[in-house]
């Protein structure tokens, strides 16, 4: 199955390997303990009326959910690969835009899956706002996108490059 620069979910091996370990635990042991926690809370009598029953009930939905997300993250990443040095944007690299065309004022970010974040440079995902705007772009190019007032922003690529870590 070939897959499109937005379907794929740069990562590198340490995070594929940190969400990978946090599916396993999410999918075994901890889907093991929160069956017991039902069980306990079930035992306890009517239903309607556990709250410890229906906490259990909440928190195994939400680790369900995080369950089904890692499972879509992890089947569509590519670890350890950085994305070719084009200058085109594209998931995992580096970007530096300037807003209105003023080249003073600049952000440089990551353009990645959040699960990559990291405290060292800002990330966004490709399916913000910014980097759906910015996405195939090629330095040099201007790109637009909508802001959460609705208001449209518009920015200059300066600069893409691959991620080094």
């Amino acid at each position: 199955m070939t897959q499109t620069s937005d379907t794929v979910t740069w990562l590198s091996q340490e995070a594929y390997d940190q969400l990978k370990a946090e599916l396993d635990q999410l999918s075994g042991p901890a889907r093991v303990e929160i069956a017991k926690k039902i069980e306990a809370a079930r035992e306890e009598g009517d239903l309607k009326e556990n709250a410890g029953y229906h906490a259990a009930k909440e928190e195994q939905g939400k680790m369900e959910a995080r369950v089904r997300q890692l499972t879509q993250l992890l089947e569509s990443a590519r670890v350890g690969e950085a994305p070719a040095d084009t200058g085109v944007v594209a998931p995992g690299m580096v970007v530096t835009i300037a807003f209105d065309g003023d080249e003073d004022d600049t952000m440089t970010f990551l353009l990645a899956s959040r699960e990559f974040a990291t405290s060292d440079i800002e990330t966004y995902s490709p399916q913000s706002p910014l980097g759906a705007g910015v996405l195939g772009k090629k330095v040099g190019q201007d790109a637009s996108y909508e802001l959460p007032n609705g208001n449209i922003a518009k920015v200059k690529v300066l600069a893409a490059k691959p991620y080094r870590a």
